[in-house]
């Protein structure tokens, strides 16, 4: 019998996305491009140190944005409601200086995500935790003999799914959906909590015989 453990993508699944509420609060247009429009994510990213640097965007700037986020609605309900069942990891491609004041309104699940280089406020590079780290993650968890459920929305979750012994899209743009028919795709909470529960069934049905 195998432990389960269910590893959630952040940004777009559980809270808004951050580089798109920076660019809507600074007016730089150039920074609403996610990982749902650009696969290659080391592209994304320096293209996204090229435009904070030509505007003089700093981290306290983008903290301060930030700081003013909240959660997607019925996003900490969900997250008690898979930890009341099995075990739960965050993994994202966002940064330990992003993510600390939205992790807190989650309830301080655990995050496995980046790390960006700063030098006097500025964000002079960034530094992956490990390339690919989110299929590295869940093929470490089945290693250690968990049964892995995913959820993801863009590019950069679809090797982590195609890991997971049962993946889903959620919130994912139609191009996503189109490109990775593969994986059953809602857009509500509860939707993907039922999806989730169904994929626990087999481990549940042999704890319980």
């Amino acid at each position: 019998m195998k432990q389960t453990i269910v590893t959630l993508d952040m940004e777009g699944v559980l809270t808004p996305e951050i580089w798109i509420a920076v660019a809507e609060k600074t007016g730089i247009a150039d920074l609403r491009r996610t990982t749902r429009d650009e696969p290659d994510y080391d592209r994304l990213m320096r293209g996204r140190l090229e435009v904070l640097d030509r505007h003089g965007l700093t981290l306290s700037e983008i903290q301060s944005v930030i700081g003013t986020l909240a959660p997607l609605p019925g996003a900490r309900e969900f997250l008690d409601e898979i930890r009341s069942i099995t075990q739960l990891v965050i993994l994202s491609d966002t940064f330990e200086q992003f993510a600390a004041p939205l992790m807190r309104q989650l309830g301080m699940p655990t995050l496995l995500c980046h790390r960006l280089v700063v030098d006097n406020d500025r964000i002079v590079d960034y530094r992956l935790r490990l390339p690919e780290q989110k299929r590295e993650a869940v093929a470490a968890f089945k290693r250690l003999n968990y049964r892995v459920i995913a959820a993801g929305d863009s590019f950069n979750d679809t090797t982590m799914l195609a890991e997971a012994d049962a993946g889903f899209l959620f919130h994912a743009p139609e191009n996503i959906r189109a490109r990775f028919p593969q994986y059953p795709a809602v857009d509500e909470y509860d939707e993907l909590m039922t999806l989730i529960r169904e994929a626990l069934e087999p481990t549940t049905s042999v704890a319980s015989a």
